[in-house]
C-alpha cells in the first residue's frame, strides 16, 4: 500500500496491510515446529512472526526491532498473541544473543512499507519530509548531516559504493554546489538535474541509489548486518536454521559469504530462493527479494 504526501498515513492501517515477502517459503526454511522458540529479529509489521505463531501450537517468538514506533505497532498487530511473544526494543546487530536458545531465527531485511509510506521519516523522495531516515531515532547521524556536511570525495564514494551509482561523482558535485538541502524533494530534484536527460525518465528515479546509499550510511546497515551474521549462529540451537531476506546485491553477498564462512552453519541454499510469479504479482516489492537459509551443525 502506498500513501501520498496529502493523506495522512495511520500507522495500524499501514501495518495491517503489511505483506510477509516469501512467507511459506521462510516458515517451510525454519521448519517451525510445536512448542519451538524464534527470534525475529526485524519484526517490523509483524508479518514473519504471525506466520510463524500460526503455523504450530505453542511457539514463542522473540521479536525485536530498532524502530520503536514499528515495534509498538507490531504489539498492536500481535495483540492476540500476546502471551507467545516477547518484543524487545533493539537492532538485531547490538541485541545480547542468548547462546543456544532460538529453534529458528528469520531477519527481512528490507525497508517496509511502513517507512517508505510514513513521509515525515524521511526514507522517500516521493513525499516532502525533512532528510532524516533513521531507523532507530536514538542515533544522531541524520541523512541531512551527510548531505550537507560530507565533503565532494565522501558523498561520491559512498553513492558509488552503497548505491552502485555510475554517476556518483556529478551527483556529488551537484549536490555541493547547490547545498544546504532541507527536504528529501529539494534533493532528489537535484540530483535528477545532474544526470542526463535519457536518465530521468528511466525505469527507476535517478535518485533511487542516492538515497538507498543514504540510508544504508544513516543506519550503518553493513556493518551491522556483518555483526549480525558473525553473533547469530550462536544463538540456534542444533539442528536449529537461521533464515535472512536480502533486496540487493550488497546485502545478498553479505549474507551469502557470511553463511557459507560461518563454522557453526551449514548452508542449506546453493541458491537463492526467489518468489514465485504469483507473490510479484500481488506484493511487487517482493521482486528483488531472495531468501538464503542454513542450518547449526549438530
Amino acid at each position: 500500500m502506498k500513501g501520498n504526501s496529502e493523506t495522512p498515513v495511520d500507522i495500524e492501517e499501514l501495518v495491517f496491510s503489511h505483506i510477509p515477502v516469501l512467507g511459506p517459503e521462510v516458515i517451510e526454511g525454519l521448519a517451525v515446529h510445536a512448542g519451538g522458540h524464534y527470534l525475529d529479529a526485524t519484526v517490523g509489521g509483524g508479518g514473519h512472526t504471525r506466520l510463524i505463531l500460526e503455523a504450530a501450537p505453542n511457539v514463542q517468538v522473540t521479536a525485536i526491532d530498532q524502530d520503536e514506533q514499528a515495534l509498538l505497532a507490531a504489539q498492536t498487530q500481535l495483540a492476540e498473541y500476546n502471551d507467545q511473544v516477547k518484543f524487545i526494543h533493539s537492532n538485531f546487530a547490538t541485541y545480547n544473543f542468548p547462546p543456544e536458545t532460538f529453534d529458528g531465527v528469520v531477519a527481512d531485511l528490507g525497508v517496509s512499507s511502513y517507512h517508505i509510506d510514513t513521509p515525515e521519516r524521511g526514507f522517500s523522495f516521493r513525499h516532502e519530509a525533512d532528510l532524516d531516515m533513521r531507523m532507530d531515532r536514538r542515533c544522531s547521524l541524520t541523512a541531512a548531516d551527510v548531505i550537507n556536511h560530507w565533503d565532494e570525495a565522501e558523498l561520491a564514494d559512498i553513492f558509488f559504493k552503497y548505491g552502485e551509482e555510475r554517476l556518483s561523482r556529478r551527483i556529488a558535485r551537484r549536490i555541493v554546489e547547490q547545498r544546504p538541502f532541507h527536504t528529501t524533494v529539494e534533493l532528489a530534484g537535484a540530483i535528477a538535474s545532474a544526470v542526463p536527460r535519457q536518465y530521468r525518465y528511466g525505469r527507476i528515479h535517478p535518485a533511487t541509489r542516492v538515497f538507498q546509499a543514504l540510508r544504508i550510511v544513516v543506519n550503518d546497515e553493513l556493518k551491522s548486518l556483518e555483526t549480525f551474521i558473525a553473533q547469530a549462529p550462536n544463538t540456534l540451537v542444533q539442528s536449529g536454521r537461521i533464515a535472512i531476506i536480502s533486496f540487493h546485491s550488497l546485502e545478498d553477498r553479505l549474507v551469502k559469504h557470511g553463511l557459507r564462512n560461518s563454522s557453526l552453519l551449514q548452508v542449506l541454499t546453493k541458491k537463492p530462493i526467489l518468489p514465485q510469479e504469483e507473490e510479484i504479482a500481488a506484493n511487487p516489492r517482493s521482486r528483488s527479494a531472495k531468501l538464503r537459509i542454513a542450518e547449526r551443525r549438530s
